[in-house]
C-alpha cells in the first residue's frame, strides 16, 4: 500500500501554463553540491517563466558565483525582490533558516531533512500555515528511475519481509544529523512503497575511533510485514544500496540499472512551483505533509531508542 501525497511525487504535471503577475524572486542559501545544482536549474530557461534568481547567501565570502551575486542573509530577509528561499545548507542549520525566512514572509524550499526533530518540523509547519506560505521539503529520491521501477514492482503485492541496506562513507553527525535523519530518503522509500510503518526496534553500533557506525532498524507494515533498514557508514565503504523484498508471490532482489536520473532537482522545483501557483489540491498537500511528518516521527523515535540519554530532550511522535 503506497502512501498518497502527490502520488509520492511520481506523477507531477510538468505543464505549467498559468502565468503569474510577476516572477517569484529566489535566493539560494548555501552553495555546496545541492545549492550549486539549484542555481544551475534556476538559470535554466525552463524556470524563467516563473522564477527569477536574485542571488545567493553563503558564510564564505565569494562575491559572485557564475555571474550570480552574493547577498547577506539580512538583505535576503528584508528584500522586497525576494519571495522564495531555497535552503541548501547543512541539515543542522535548516530549522533556523526556515524559521527566519517564514517569519520574513518568504516561501521556503528546503533539502531533506527539513529538521532534525519532529517537534521542530511540526512547529515550522504551523508557522508556514500562519504566514500563508509554502513550505516544501525536497525528496528527489522519489523522482528517481529506480524508485519508479520499485513502485511498479511492489504494487498490489503483500510483503512478508524485506531489507534495505545502505552503505557509504561517514557523515559528520553534528552537521547532517543522526543516521535516521541523514538517511531519511531510504525511510521515505519504504514508507512510500509499503505505507505507514510501526517501529519495533532500533540499535546503533559505533566505533568512533574508526569512524564506523551501523544503525539497524526493525519496522512493521500495517499488514504485519517485517522490514529491516540498515545504514552502515565507514571510511572503506562505497556508496551502495542493497535491497531484498519477499512477497507471497515471489522475491525482488535489488534494482536493475535504470540509467541516469535526469533533471530530478528541476522536476522537484516544478512541483514546488505548482504549489506556489496553487495548482496542488489541499488533499494532496495534506497527504504529503502527513507522509513527511510520519517519516520524521519515525526518525525521531529511532534516535531515541539508539540514544536513550536524549529521550527527555525530544518529543515523541
Amino acid at each position: 500500500m503506497a502512501v498518497d501525497g502527490l502520488d509520492c511525487l511520481q506523477t507531477p504535471c510538468w505543464s505549467l501554463v498559468f502565468q503569474p503577475e510577476r516572477k517569484f524572486g529566489v535566493v539560494v542559501v548555501g552553495v555546496g553540491r545541492a545549492g550549486s545544482v539549484r542555481i544551475r536549474d534556476l538559470r535554466d530557461p525552463h524556470s524563467s517563466a516563473f522564477l527569477s534568481l536574485i542571488g545567493f547567501v553563503s558564510r564564505r565570502e565569494l562575491g559572485s558565483l557564475d555571474g550570480v551575486r552574493q547577498i547577506s542573509l539580512e538583505d535576503a530577509l528584508c528584500s522586497q525582490e525576494i519571495d522564495v528561499a531555497y535552503i541548501c545548507s547543512e541539515s543542522s542549520s535548516h530549522e533556523d533558516y526556515i524559521r527566519q525566512f517564514l517569519q520574513a514572509g518568504k516561501h521556503v524550499l528546503v533539502e531533506y531533512p527539513m529538521t532534525l526533530s519532529l517537534a521542530a518540523a511540526q512547529d515550522l509547519w504551523e508557522l508556514a500555515a500562519q504566514k500563508g506560505k509554502v513550505l516544501h521539503e525536497e525528496h528527489v529520491e522519489l523522482l528517481m528511475e529506480e524508485f519508479a521501477f520499485l513502485k511498479k514492482e511492489v504494487m498490489g503485492k503483500e510483503l512478508l519481509q524485506g531489507c534495505l541496506h545502505f552503505t557509504a562513507s561517514p557523515l559528520e553527525e553534528e552537521k547532517f544529523g543522526f543516521p535516521a535523519f541523514s538517511g531519511i530518503s531510504r525511510l521515505t522509500w519504504l514508507v512510500c512503497l509499503f505505507g505507514e510503518l510501526s517501529l519495533i526496534s532500533a540499535t546503533l553500533e559505533e566505533q568512533k575511533e574508526d569512524q564506523y557506525l551501523k544503525m539497524t532498524v526493525q519496522l512493521q507494515t500495517q499488514n504485519k510485514g517485517l522490514l529491516s533498514w540498515i545504514e552502515e557508514k565507514g571510511p572503506d565503504l562505497k556508496r551502495n544500496r542493497y535491497l531484498s523484498f519477499q512477497f507471497k508471490s515471489g522475491t525482488l532482489e535489488n534494482v536493475p540499472n535504470a540509467g541516469v536520473n535526469k533533471k530530478i532537482f528541476l522536476k522537484d522545483q516544478d512541483i514546488f512551483v505548482q504549489k506556489l501557483l496553487g495548482q496542488v489540491s489541499a488533499e494532496d498537500l495534506a497527504a504529503e505533509k502527513q507522509r513527511i511528518i510520519h517519516c520524521l516521527g519515525l526518525a525521531d523515535s529511532i534516535q531515541k531508542l539508539c540514544h536513550p540519554s536524549i529521550r527527555g530532550k525530544l518529543q515523541y511522535p
